[in-house]
């Protein structure tokens, strides 16, 4: 009897990259004074944009923008904000196919940039609502996860989601963003289903103090429970869940802990227009960097440039480089 053929390979991903997460309008007002008047004071700001927001969504966009086959899975409102966001994410390469919309409201975000720093004011509307279940599996090579704690019903099956896409082959990402409760809750089981954990300096060292370590850390020192952990140690800890950790660290540019090694790269120096959004193209640069078999150093310092360049125009994703730029 003949032997039964093989079975054929599977199908390569129609993407290289899936972002689920948020993605909402962004009103970026420029110069906005550090505190507020109310008694219906106006108070004139030196300028304003209309832009795409959510840190998904520019992740996505700075994805394609160097090169990368990239869709989005998320949530919108069936209204104007959220034709919006599906116009601006397709005009910049993302397929949006994937996109549910649905009945509650797309979520707003108002910024108020002050140079390097800024205040989020977030009505976030459908962000709740997106679950594991909306999203597609087997799409891409990598998936990335956006915005942790602003969608609380995709991060309760966020581990069985990931723990699925790792098993068929793709690796995985999370940047969790803010914790708008100052929480850092449940986190120790999602962290091992995560090939690379994209926080920044401040995130990494509230999680870090939040969980327990499951063993201990490759640092010289500890964190102990009355001293916050510093950045090194922060990403050492939170290494030891099993992800490559990779902190963006402002003007101290980024570190990367990785089985027990740790490397830096500086900053790359700009007088930045907005910051809005650096981290996420950071979280592109690297992604894009990591696909296509770069060196931690190298992955590093690409994406410490996007994330650079892309503070030279007011919003997120306006000034985000090519792969030739960088």
């Amino acid at each position: 009897m003949r032997p039964s053929p093989s079975d054929p390979p599977a199908p390569a991903p129609a993407f290289d990259l899936l972002v689920i997460g948020d993605a909402n309008p962004d009103v970026v007002l420029s110069g906005a004074p550090r505190r507020l008047a109310y008694g219906q004071r106006e108070q004139l700001v030196s300028g304003g944009d209309l832009v795409l927001g959510g840190s998904g969504a520019i992740t996505a966009c700075g994805a394609a923008r160097l090169g990368l086959r990239v869709a989005f899975a998320g949530r919108v409102g069936d209204d104007a904000a959220g034709r919006f966001v599906l116009d601006a994410l397709s005009a910049r390469g993302v397929d949006v196919t994937h996109c549910v919309v649905g009945p509650t409201p797309t979520a707003m975000t108002v910024v108020l940039a002050d140079g390097h720093d800024r205040a989020i004011l977030t009505s976030p509307g459908c962000l709740p609502d997106l679950t594991a279940d909306d999203v597609p599996r087997g799409l891409a090579r990598h998936v990335h996860v956006s915005s942790y704690f602003l969608q609380p019903a995709l991060a309760a099956g966020l581990p069985g989601l990931l723990a699925e896409e790792r098993a068929s082959g793709a690796s995985t990402s999370l940047d969790t963003n803010d914790d708008p409760a100052g929480t850092w809750d449940g986190l120790a089981g999602v962290l091992p289903e995560v090939d690379v954990f994209l926080p920044n300096a401040a995130e990494a060292v509230a999680i870090a103090a939040r969980l327990a370590t499951p063993h201990p850390p490759s640092v010289e020192q500890a964190p102990s429970a009355e001293q916050p952990p510093s950045v090194e140690e922060a990403a050492a800890r939170l290494g030891a869940f099993g992800p490559l950790v990779a902190v963006k660290d402002g003007a101290e540019g980024a570190l990367a802990w990785e089985a027990g090694r740790t490397v830096r790269v500086p900053a790359v120096l700009m007088e930045p227009v907005d910051t809005v959004g650096a981290g996420d193209s950071f979280n592109a640069g690297l992604i894009a960097a990591r696909l296509r078999g770069l060196d931690l150093r190298e992955c590093l310092r690409v994406a410490v440039t996007c994330g650079s360049l892309s503070t030279r125009a007011a919003g997120g994703t306006a000034a985000q480089p090519t792969w030739k730029e960088l």
